[in-house]
């Protein structure tokens, strides 16, 4: 059987956005040297005190496809994004299945913004998945299910979506 249940674990926020880390900045002010030298008789590679510079941070692994189009369905569905944001990333019927679904919202929650849960997938054949997610808004458990099929160009596109209907009040 190929079903796996996956979902890759988000690396915390930092306090600051990666491209704004400074790498040459010092750890903290060097001690001071008491010397009656002025800064303008050392040379410039003394006046440099302070630790060597570091190569910056590793980049983040790629995530995988199925949470890429699990977060990318997310804000399409629940009204973050809008439909066309997908356009470049369907293929086949999925485009107008999702532009039919959005105009219903069925993941769009007051309060609250939606987040996915798990996601689990299943290969019936090579360069295809099948993609299950949970996604939660609240109290409230949904369901996303669509498909993901690798094109020629060796880019995945989502060739099928489907979500939970929102259940109906009952008098």
């Amino acid at each position: 059987m190929n079903k796996v249940m996956s979902r890759t674990v988000q690396p915390r926020p930092r306090h600051r956005p990666p491209t704004r880390h400074d790498t040459r900045r010092p750890g903290g002010a060097p001690p001071r040297n008491l010397s009656t030298r002025s800064t303008r008789d050392t040379p410039p590679a003394a006046r440099t005190a302070g630790p060597p510079l570091r190569a910056p941070e590793t980049a983040r692994p790629a995530q995988r496809p199925t949470d890429v189009f699990a977060d990318r369905l997310l804000a399409v569905l629940s009204g973050q994004r809008p439909v066309h944001w997908m356009l470049r990333h369907t293929a086949g019927r999925a485009y107008d299945d999702l532009a039919r679904l959005a105009e219903r919202s069925p993941l769009r929650t007051h309060g609250s913004r939606p987040v996915v849960r798990d996601i689990g997938y299943y290969v019936p054949c090579e360069g295809a998945l099948e993609v299950f997610a949970r996604v939660s808004a609240g109290n409230r458990l949904r369901a996303l299910a669509f498909r993901l099929e690798l094109g020629q160009d060796l880019r995945w596109r989502c060739t099928a979506v489907e979500a939970a209907a929102q259940p109906r009040a009952t008098p």
